[in-house]
C-alpha cells in the first residue's frame, strides 16, 4: 500500500510525507534511533507550512515560526528497510501558538509506529517576542484543515 489515500490512519492528515527509512536512521540496537521521528515530525510540519504559505508568509516583516515544545509516543520499532508515511495536521491554534498532530505511518508493518505533538509559536524575531498569529496564516490553516 503506498497511496498514503489508502492508509485509515492517515485519512484526517491534510499534510502527508514519504521517506524511505535509511540505513543511517539505525542505531547500535539494529532499529530506528529514537531521534529520528522527531525528525521525521519537523519534516511533516515544514511540509505543512508550505502548503498553508507560513514560512514565506511573513519572512520580510522578520516573523516565522519557531519551536517551542515536541512530544513523541514510540509505538513499534522500525528498521531498514522500511517506507514510512509521516502526517501533520494542526489540533489547536491559540493566540500565539499552533498544536501540530504527528504520525508515522510503517509501510512494512502496516501499522503506526509513532505518535506525537508539537508546538510552534508566531514569533517576531526583531522584537525576540511572540506575536498573534496573522488572520491570513489561521486562514490558511482552516483551509487545509478543510474547516472553511
Amino acid at each position: 500500500m503506498s497511496n498514503t489515500h489508502e492508509i485509515p490512519q492517515l485519512f484526517e492528515y491534510p499534510a502527508v510525507i514519504t521517506l524511505p527509512v535509511q540505513w543511517g536512521d539505525q542505531d547500535a540496537f539494529g532499529h530506528v534511533n529514537n531521534t529520528v521521528p522527531i525528525r521525521w515530525f519537523e519534516s511533516s510540519r515544514i511540509h505543512y507550512l508550505q502548503q498553508t504559505g507560513w514560512p514565506t508568509l511573513k519572512i520580510e516583516e522578520n516573523l516565522g515560526p519557531i519551536l517551542v515544545a515536541i512530544h513523541c509516543n514510540y509505538r513499534l520499532q522500525l528498521e531498514f528497510p522500511d517506507t514510512v508515511h509521516i502526517g501533520a495536521r494542526v489540533a489547536r491554534v491559540g493566540n500565539s501558538s499552533v498544536t501540530v498532530q504527528h504520525l508515522v505511518y510503517s509501510q512494512k508493518h502496516q501499522d503506526t509506529a509513532a505518535e506525537g505533538k508539537s508546538v510552534i509559536v508566531f514569533f517576531d524575531y526583531g522584537r525576540q517576542k511572540p506575536v498573534r498569529v496573522p488572520e491570513d496564516i489561521r486562514s490558511a490553516i482552516e483551509r487545509m484543515e478543510g474547516k472553511t
